[in-house]
């Protein structure tokens, strides 16, 4: 498995976990919809992140919250290309975009973003094109439905062994492509068509996806997942989002994408720490 990646001319080390800091520029998503629509707090929130630990920042022009219906490409443009022109010349750290738009993946290239971050694992048609073309890193994530019905009533037979099956498919399609496996990332997808009960069992499983040998980067931050288990609302998540965090470090995930950079930063470190000195106390 590759430990470093080339992101658009940034190195991104996975040689420890990494955080990858959220900045959705939407009016609509789930947990901070609204607060960094505007390009000045929208750099203003990447730099604090920076500053706070984020070894990646992820910009998302789209909301995937659960009843969501997607927005034009042209409006996502709108959104997401101002936003990492302006980021890439005030931070240091590589820019991830969230979307599964060719046109926004090409436009975002760019203007900087240095990985491609897709919730329908380049599906969508003529997305596989694009991605070589461009010669970002790509994650590859899981998603049952879409996200205006995928919690609908999602259902498996064997949550893990079905996640890592479609993984392992949208692996060999993006290398038939022409992307090398040393550009691709998976991501089970947690809360995407996924009851809780599939969420735990994920998170219990990741290192079974590990055994793809490529990156695993984990999402559950301020999840409903964390929500209902222990009965707290979005402003109140904060404890069970960095404790997510942490068991999916501790399970293999390479990256955790997260809202609350310095805690979760904090906690990783500590996992990683342990996992690399708990045998011997050497």
């Amino acid at each position: 498995m590759s430990v470093t990646l080339d992101c658009g001319g940034r190195e991104l080390s996975l040689r420890h976990p990494r955080v990858m800091g959220i900045l959705n520029v939407t009016p609509d998503s789930f947990s901070d919809g609204g607060r960094f629509v505007g390009e000045q707090a929208a750099v203003e929130h990447a730099c604090a992140m920076q500053e706070a630990g984020a070894a990646i920042i992820d910009v998302g022009g789209e909301s995937t919250r659960p009843g969501s219906t997607g927005v034009s490409e042209r409006e996502e443009l709108d959104r997401v290309i101002p936003v990492l022109e302006a980021l890439g010349r005030v931070v240091d750290v590589p820019l991830s975009v969230d979307t599964s738009k060719p046109a926004v993946m090409k436009a975002a290239a760019a203007a900087g973003a240095g990985l491609i971050n897709d919730v329908t694992a380049l599906r969508t048609p003529g997305a596989l094109e694009t991605a070589r073309e461009i010669g970002l890193p790509v994650c590859l994530m899981h998603m049952q439905g879409s996200p205006a019905t995928m919690q609908d009533n999602p259902a498996y037979a064997d949550v893990l062994e079905e996640v890592s099956a479609f993984l392992g498919e949208r692996l060999e399609a993006a290398e038939a492509a022409g992307i090398p496996r040393s550009r691709l990332l998976i991501d089970p997808g947690f809360g995407f068509g996924k009851k809780d009960p599939h969420n735990a069992r994920l998170l219990a499983g990741l290192p079974a996806l590990a055994d793809w040998g490529v990156p695993v980067l984990a999402g559950l931050s301020r999840k409903s997942l964390v929500g209902r288990v222990l009965g707290r609302e979005m402003p109140e998540r904060l404890a069970g989002s960095v404790a997510a965090a942490a068991l999916a470090a501790w399970q293999g995930a390479s990256i955790v994408r997260a809202h609350d950079v310095a805690q979760t930063r904090d906690a990783v470190t500590l996992v990683d720490y342990v996992r690399r000195h708990g045998e011997d106390g050497a």
